[in-house]
């Protein structure tokens, strides 16, 4: 992975039988998407806010989460949001005209400076949905915004993001869904689809020439939250991230603001999953040296990236900055990329 060999590479089809993970060499059959952000001229810096797992009909502080979105967004002149999945609650969309889409989207980020792109992965809520529904440009007509999509790459000239769809990695959710229902649509056979996105993922990574490369996806890789790690993606994603040399992995999942720097590969997890209803005291013990920053309550975070430079900020639902933390390009990336931490 990450290799300059001109050689084409086959990555392996993920087959998982009676909870072990096994390989198998499949060829691929597509590669992701590709979406040019919109600048007119390269930008000096790029400006955008994160938040992830916030759509209930404005409850849970949702709304007061918005308001302070709409403060700090126009504050930094923000050029898009980011969502880390679990848009709708509790259980996705039920179709294109399923007045959640208003009621959770729509009507609660009113503020000027949100009428901005938002870049949407899918969350295993949005998946116990109608999943073709947030998929649809339908959406996108009735709401300009709006841009979902299971896996693709955003070229912002400086950074390239590449969302990653992580539902379908996660095992339980096809052996033990409870009383839950998943829409499994486009994802099966399973085995297929793992394997062309992990290897849509890994070349795409490779040939990226972008100063500054960040994941998105929905579930934690690294948390000290409720759902903690994500085994399979430990497993399947993090030595495509390392290969690659990504500065950041953000998702949402755990209900919480979280970032923690892996000590080996110097990658910053950041969590941004706080945009309505949070898990108060559900943390676990993390190393200290890593995990710079958990917060049980709910916000979101900004992220403003030049050329030398990624400035960090979570919010609270008061506007408060909670963390602020800057990754330099100018260091060496075994120290973290470290520059400031308040």
């Amino acid at each position: 992975m990450g290799s300059s060999s001109n050689q084409p590479k086959v990555f392996p089809a993920v087959m998982l039988v009676a909870g072990v993970i096994f390989l198998l060499a499949v060829p691929s059959i597509g590669e992701l998407s590709k979406l040019k952000y919109p600048a007119k001229a390269k930008p000096q810096s790029l400006n955008f806010l994160v938040v992830g797992d916030w759509g209930r009909k404005g409850t849970y502080n949702q709304s007061f989460v918005a308001h302070q979105m709409g403060i700090v967004g126009e504050k930094l002149n923000i050029g898009f949001v980011i969502s880390t999945g679990d848009n709708f609650y509790e259980d996705g969309l039920k179709g294109v005209d399923d007045p959640a889409f208003y009621d959770s989207f729509v009507d609660i980020y009113t503020a000027p400076s949100l009428q901005k792109t938002w870049y949407n992965v899918l969350g295993n809520h949005d998946y116990r949905g109608d999943v073709e529904a947030q998929l649809s440009p339908i959406l996108t007509q009735k709401d300009n915004r709006w841009v979902c999509m299971r896996s693709f790459i955003l070229d912002g000239e400086i950074v390239e993001f590449f969302f990653v769809d992580t539902t379908p990695f996660v095992e339980k959710y096809f052996t033990d869904p409870g009383e839950h229902t998943y829409d499994w649509e486009g994802v099966l056979p399973r085995q297929a689809y793992l394997s062309e996105l992990l290897k849509d993922v890994d070349s795409a990574l490779a040939q990226s020439k972008a100063k500054w490369k960040m994941v998105v996806g929905h579930h934690t890789i690294k948390s000290a939250g409720h759902h903690g790690n994500t085994q399979e993606l430990e497993e399947l994603l993090i030595p495509i991230l390392v290969a690659n040399n990504v500065d950041a992995y953000i998702n949402g999942h755990d209900h919480c603001l979280e970032h923690i720097i892996d000590q080996e590969s110097g990658i910053h997890y950041l969590t941004s999953g706080g945009g309505s209803k949070a898990w108060r005291g559900d943390v676990k013990s993390w190393n200290p040296e890593e995990l710079k920053l958990y917060y049980d309550g709910q916000g979101f975070m900004s992220v403003q990236v030049t050329e030398t430079n990624a400035d960090i900020v979570f919010y609270d639902i008061f506007g408060k900055a909670l963390h602020r933390w800057s990754i330099s390009k100018d260091l060496d990336p075994r120290y973290n990329k470290l520059k400031v931490s308040i």
